[in-house]
């Protein structure tokens, strides 16, 4: 049921775990692949998490606290209840002294889990906390809309609700600034467009609805890439702050810490705050398309020092949930999505597709891309 169309022999970066399983992957005459060259060749001499990190951010920081004067909080972040977003409300407030609004978009798949890891650090930081609640109908619509298109990325639709509806409520608000849980510790390799297109290109969004969705979206958060990355930013003023990136983020110790301090609990991959992400990751792109995102995300924490290439290929070597439980999860989504196990089943068999099968925006937002990189505003490969 994975894609056919990489006839490519199969190879395996010498250096972290990315492979052929991702189609356009290059290597050189070491065998390392493009996103470890470019680790080492763009990120690593632009990336200061130390003593000359906090310095650099301190001029911001000041920043921050001094338009925030007068204001009940002085920036904004998004909590999902994972490990990023919790871990940088911690930093944000503890070891910076900003007051942050927390803000989280429900989108109808919260684990019990995430929602409970949420509340202890709201409580335990003692933080102010706004959610916003996706009307479920129109959720759901969406994402039926982007199974039946046959696209791999078919978490677009929430990952497009919890992008829109903080800079959304940042625009409409006047939060000049929102801290996010971006970071290079985690998330160093940037997953090629086959694995995860950009879920804020509405003209693609809008075209797959057209073709498979049955209602209007009238109130579904939206935010296209272009509004965003122009409108938001040069004329309502609204800046991105990765702060994750300025200070020491290991990750076991950010979670002995949370939990130690909160009461806060891991999760067994990154992402698993969310029941469909979890579903989605771990089994429906495997099985359907043939690649499996924990190789992005351990081969970070491989070229960040976090994990040795022996034990991410352990890792990799076993799927995440046992066979039991993605029949379970399998049942589940289908269920909540308006369909029997036996027509997800067909969905699942269906002929694979691509985001270029349907209208989109990658020309602008490639052109966009490059200019970030030839910047310096985002140094992970864009491909």
């Amino acid at each position: 049921m994975a894609n056919l169309m990489n006839k490519r022999p199969y190879q395996v970066c010498t250096n972290c775990i990315m492979d052929t399983s991702d189609s356009t992957i290059r290597f050189d005459e070491r065998g390392w692949c493009e996103y470890c060259c470019n680790f080492h060749s763009s990120i690593l001499p632009n990336w200061h998490p130390d003593e000359r990190g906090v310095r650099e951010i301190m001029p911001t920081i000041e920043k921050i606290k001094s338009e925030g004067r007068g204001r009940d909080h002085d920036c904004l972040i998004g909590i999902s209840g994972g490990l990023d977003s919790s871990y940088v409300a911690y930093i944000a407030k503890e070891k910076f002294g900003l007051r942050p609004l927390m803000f989280h978009c429900d989108a109808g798949w919260n684990s019990d889990l995430g929602v409970s890891n949420i509340q202890k650090i709201i409580d335990g930081l003692g933080l102010d906390l706004v959610t916003e609640v996706v009307n479920w109908e129109e959720m759901k619509d969406l994402q039926r809309a982007f199974f039946k298109s046959q696209v791999s990325f078919v978490d677009t639709p929430q990952d497009l609700a919890l992008f829109s509806a903080i800079y959304n409520f940042a625009a409409k608000n006047g939060f000049k600034y929102v801290i996010t849980g971006g970071n290079n510790s985690t998330e160093c390799v940037r997953e090629s467009l086959e694995w995860t297109y950009f879920s804020t290109d509405m003209r693609q969004v809008r075209d797959i609805h057209r073709k498979f969705g049955t209602i209007p979206l009238t109130t579904f958060p939206t935010c296209d890439i272009l509004k965003y990355k122009s409108y938001y930013r040069w004329i309502k003023g609204v800046r991105v702050i990765k702060l994750l990136d300025s200070v020491p983020y290991i990750k076991k110790n950010a979670i002995r810490l949370l939990s130690e301090k909160f009461g806060w609990q891991p999760y067994p991959q990154k992402h698993y705050e969310s029941r469909f992400t979890r579903f989605y990751e771990s089994f429906w792109t495997p099985t359907k398309f043939g690649y499996d995102k924990r190789r992005a995300y351990l081969s970070s924490e491989i070229l960040t020092g976090q994990m040795t290439r022996d034990e991410a290929l352990e890792r990799i070597s076993k799927p995440e949930l046992d066979e039991k439980t993605m029949r379970q999860e399998f049942e589940y989504v289908a269920t909540k999505l308006g369909w029997t196990p036996e027509e997800f089943t067909e969905i699942l068999n269906g002929e694979n597709k691509t985001f270029r099968d349907y209208k989109n925006k990658l020309f602008i937002i490639a052109l966009g891309a490059r200019i970030s990189n030839l910047l310096g505003l985002d140094n992970r490969i864009f491909r």
